[in-house]
């Protein structure tokens, strides 16, 4: 039987992450929040699944699509919910936005809008870890998240043989939604053989068919084991999953009509977060709920009454100091 305190823990950052971005969606069309938005609605079970066996000062590192990951890592949900609205108390100064999420204090390196560029920045970073490792004695880890569009970027396979080949500390996700924007992998991939190609680097792979979250967390408790006493690294792992919204904004775009809806309807009925709610006790699930609620509503507000920055802070942080 699954620990209980795990199920409910799993179930109210995969709740969080659902509902706060439900309610992004219901606040986009105001105008209030700043950025265009790239929603994970049905994908949250990977963040949470990946995020949930790290330490704090293990790094991620993620795309655009990073509300998921940034919650599910700890990030600082006030400062999370003002940068989106453009407000100086968000994550960076109000000046980035939801592309842009960014706590390093809780392991999050900053997201970039730019596909695939952040995947050599985490290499890097793991680069760094290995030598400080050499010093301390202990191994922290960096996982570095994309797409499976992020993965036909040159510097993707240019980042796999550097760790490859300098056994870095670093494990590698690909949410894999099978579509960049609105071109399926089909017409994308010769083969959809993704964790075949990476082995080719000699390094050890996984794919996780269904999403889920504990499939995945249970991948990463290995790999994080395996990494931290130097017997493996670096570690690719693919996860296959759906996204229920538009590519960026808030609606349902399925009456385009790029995508089947009997897929979608598969996806829907295998959602980890009604799995999850259905483990649960009912007592126990209401009040993650309503402290989910409560904590939506706070961060909200927050972000209503923050001031924007002044007007002297769009020439702060344009040249070094």
């Amino acid at each position: 039987m699954t620990d209980q305190i795990v199920v409910a823990r799993l179930y109210k950052t995969m709740l969080l992450i659902r509902q706060l971005e439900l309610r992004i969606a219901e606040i986009y069309h105001t105008d209030a929040i700043k950025s265009p938005v790239h929603l994970s609605v049905g994908q949250e079970s990977i963040a949470v699944g990946v995020c949930d066996p790290l330490e704090k000062d293990d790094i991620v590192s993620n795309t655009y699509r990073c509300h998921a990951t940034y919650i599910a890592k700890g990030g600082d949900l006030f400062g999370m919910m003002a940068e989106l609205y453009g407000k100086s108390t968000g994550c960076a100064g109000g000046k980035a936005g939801s592309m842009h999420l960014v706590d390093i204090k809780n392991g999050v390196m900053g997201a970039s809008a730019v596909v695939g560029t952040t995947i050599p920045v985490a290499t890097g970073y793991a680069l760094a870890m290995q030598n400080e490792a050499k010093m301390t004695g202990r191994q922290r880890v960096v996982v570095a998240l994309c797409g499976d569009g992020g993965t036909e970027e040159g510097c993707f396979y240019e980042s796999i043989n550097f760790a490859a080949l300098r056994k870095l500390p670093i494990i590698f996700i690909c949410e894999n939604n099978r579509l960049a924007i609105h071109t399926p992998l089909e017409k994308r991939w010769a083969t959809n053989q993704l964790c075949e190609r990476m082995s080719t680097f000699g390094i050890q792979t996984h794919k996780i068919d269904d999403a889920d979250v504990f499939k995945i967390r249970d991948t990463m408790i290995n790999a994080l084991a395996e990494i931290r006493h130097g017997t493996s690294g670096p570690i690719f792992i693919e996860c296959a999953t759906y996204r229920w919204l538009e590519h960026v904004g808030p609606l349902d775009d399925h009456y385009d009509d790029y995508r089947d809806k009997n897929t979608y309807q598969l996806w829907q009925d295998n959602d980890q977060i009604s799995r999850l709610a259905r483990m649960l006790d009912d007592q126990v699930r209401m009040e993650i709920e309503k402290e989910v609620t409560l904590t939506i509503a706070q961060i909200e507000k927050y972000a209503e009454e923050s001031p924007y920055p002044a007007a002297e802070e769009l020439y702060t942080h344009v040249y070094a100091s």
